[in-house]
């Protein structure tokens, strides 16, 4: 009788011994497979930093020309429709080159501010009279925030194509928000 609870204790030790040996080598990975999901999954503040300036660049230039059509359709100034078309056009070339470099580099654009939908709305519904002064108030919010982004990023990064693309927008987009502001005080 003794030698059956003997046999069973030495019994489960060897199966919880053959456990922790089947469990700690199954842990074990190729080590050459894991540098390599290291290296492919590996991101750093640099390249979110520029993912997210493609994607805000993109939205923003996306919005800027939604505003422009409509203000095309809807202004009563023709100096508003002329402004909107040049503005239109900029902004097109700029998504253009934007989404040109953000596909090299493997990086989605997609829209993700919806809040920018409610200011369209609002020009949409804007009555005739109100029109000019509501899009050209919503323009230089645009335009600024536009701004601001192609600044930070210039200050943040040392990447030879997004400063070259920097340099090529930003003094175009200052000459716009000046032309808009002259407008907008001629309107007033």
């Amino acid at each position: 009788m003794k030698a059956v609870p003997m046999l069973r204790a030495t019994f489960l030790r060897i199966f919880f011994l053959f456990l922790i040996i089947c469990t700690t080598s199954c842990k074990k990975n190729n080590p050459i497979e894991n540098t390599l999901k290291n290296e492919t999954f590996n991101t750093n503040d640099k390249e979110q930093m520029e993912a997210y300036f493609f994607i805000a660049t993109a939205n923003l230039s996306k919005v800027i020309i939604s505003k422009s059509q409509i203000a095309q359709q809807k202004a009563s100034q023709s100096i508003i429709k002329q402004l909107s078309r040049k503005i239109e056009n900029h902004q097109s070339n700029l998504l253009q080159d934007v989404a040109k470099i953000a596909n090299k580099r493997l990086v989605i654009v997609t829209e993700i501010n919806n809040s920018n939908k409610l200011e369209l709305y609002k020009l949409i519904d804007a009555s005739d009279v109100s029109f000019d002064k509501a899009y050209m108030d919503s323009l230089l919010e645009s335009l600024n925030e536009q701004i601001e982004a192609l600044e930070s990023v210039s200050k943040k990064t040392n990447d030879k194509v997004i400063l070259k693309l920097v340099l090529h927008y930003l003094p175009e987009l200052y000459q716009l928000l000046r032309e808009t502001e002259q407008i907008k005080q001629q309107i007033n």
